[in-house]
């Protein structure tokens, strides 16, 4: 894992995201002290995440987002208003 000042980090962050791209870790430090880490949101000992794509809860993204945005609207049988209406019934 690289350790970087925030300072590094800051002046040379299109470094240390490929880096990451690659699979590393980077650590934050700030005066010395670990502040935060920057990782792949996915990594392969990621147990949780495999669980949640076994279930069809999560689908892995492909690395071409703009597809999304070709695809068809969902279509919801009620409004938006009505399911949070519905949602709340129990409440009143």
């Amino acid at each position: 894992m690289t350790s970087v000042s925030i300072t590094d980090l800051r002046a040379n962050l299109s470094r240390y995201i490929r880096e990451v791209r690659k699979g590393g870790e980077i650590e934050v430090l700030d005066r010395g002290t670990p502040v935060a880490r920057i990782t792949s949101p996915v990594t392969g000992n990621d147990k949780a995440w495999d669980a949640l794509i076994k279930a069809g809860v999560l689908t892995p993204g492909n690395g071409r987002a703009c597809e999304i945005l070709n695809k068809p609207l969902i279509k919801l049988h009620a409004g938006l208003s009505a399911a949070v209406m519905e949602d709340r019934e129990d409440r009143v």
